[in-house]
């Protein structure tokens, strides 16, 4: 997700600062090359050495003559992207004042001059977040262009944002965003059909290939909604569900302003009548199953033009047969492309999928968070062309 891309990461006194060890890694197997800039009161928490550690590189522990700020983030600098993780309230304001009184703020003043991408994730107590030069200080600094990943509020404490978040918006302020101005619509995972109060059908999909999907065209700078039977994500708006005509709903709410619709949930074939009270066991039953819309079917139709990304999920294993299948559905649906693979990885990690078109046959196999950025990126084609 980062590749290449150098980022320079100013650490500050929040405790949080404990933290950053593991996220200097977290950039470094994301493909990032790390330098640190620290301020006097985060080497109180964090020793240089333990960042030097981390990076691989020498810490910035205070300006010298060598102009260490301009190096790093001036005209020409060495770093992509300024990330200030932890950033206490102290350095929000100072930052949103132009005061250069640390190495860190130093760095920002200049990388802001400079025009280089500057994300902050703040860290600190509560109420120091909700404090209104606070949050005044952060509304200046984001009109700006600066990216703010929101803490975690529990415990009475703005915690910083997870790893993953941070990596995520470091990547989408540092990178190309082919997809800047759009709204992408994904759908992800499994659907569920009511049986009783107590079971449900459904299948084996995780939704880790579309909620990486989702990762990615976000990174790549769209406006993300992802559709799912799960919880809030910090890269989309989120809207749960549960049966496949929920997500149907949930899709049509909002494909009137959607750019792109990537249906890469495993929507169930079929519903039945719920019963009202549990269905007694140790009894003979036969449940009459009733064929659910087609998601892709019914938002063509309402959106002849939009352009849609199917998945097609296959169990015999035969290439040929899928791209047979896939392209059944292309035809049918008028899509974009479809994304065919085998059930077999279905809550795996890794992933072999081919991007089937009319004419064209695209082989990925790896992680699938490498396997969605490569779908993000043919969808990306899809929309420049």
């Amino acid at each position: 997700m980062l590749d290449d891309v150098r980022v320079a990461l100013g650490v500050t006194g929040s405790i949080a600062a404990v933290k950053t060890v593991e996220l200097a890694h977290e950039l470094r197997r994301q493909g990032a090359e790390v330098r640190a800039v620290t301020t006097d009161a985060a080497r109180g928490i964090v020793h240089p050495w333990a960042l030097e550690f981390a990076t691989d590189n020498p810490v910035v522990t205070e300006i010298t003559g060598s102009v260490e700020h301009v190096e790093l983030c001036g005209y020409d600098g060495w770093a992509d992207v300024l990330l200030i993780a932890p950033s206490t309230a102290n350095t929000v304001g100072k930052v949103a004042a132009a005061v250069d009184d640390s190495p860190v703020t130093t760095t920002a003043t200049t990388a802001l001059g400079a025009d280089v991408p500057v994300v902050v994730a703040p860290a600190m107590h509560e109420p120091m977040y909700d404090h209104p030069g606070v949050l005044e200080a952060i509304e200046t600094i984001e009109s700006w262009g600066v990216s703010f990943v929101d803490p975690r509020i529990e415990e009475g404490k703005a915690k910083i944002a997870s790893e993953e978040a941070i990596v995520l918006e470091t990547a989408r302020a540092s990178g190309d965003r082919p997809l800047a101005g759009t709204h992408v619509v994904v759908t992800s995972g499994a659907t569920s059909e009511t049986v009783d109060p107590v079971r449900l059908i459904t299948n084996r999909a995780s939704g880790r290939t579309g909620r990486a999907v989702a990762k990615a065209c976000y990174a790549r700078g769209a406006e993300v909604t992802l559709v799912h039977d799960g919880s809030e994500v910090p890269y989309a708006e989120t809207l749960s569900v549960e049966s496949a005509a929920e997500m149907l709903a949930a899709v049509e709410g909002v494909a009137d302003d959607a750019d792109a619709l990537i249906s890469a949930a495993a929507i169930g074939d079929y519903t039945v009548a719920a019963a009202d009270e549990k269905i007694r066991s140790g009894q003979d039953l036969t449940l009459e199953l009733e064929p659910t819309p087609k998601l892709i079917d019914s938002v063509r139709e309402a959106h002849p033009d939009l352009p849609i990304v199917g998945f097609k999920v296959e169990t015999n294993g035969d290439d040929d047969a899928m791209v047979e299948a896939a392209r059944a559905t292309l035809e049918r649906a008028d899509l974009s492309f479809v994304v065919a693979n085998d059930a077999a990885v279905m809550g795996e990690s890794t992933t072999r999928v081919l991007v089937v078109r009319a004419d064209d046959v695209r082989e990925y196999e790896g992680s699938k968070a490498e396997v969605g950025a490569h779908v993000a990126e043919e969808l990306v084609a899809v929309l420049d062309g």
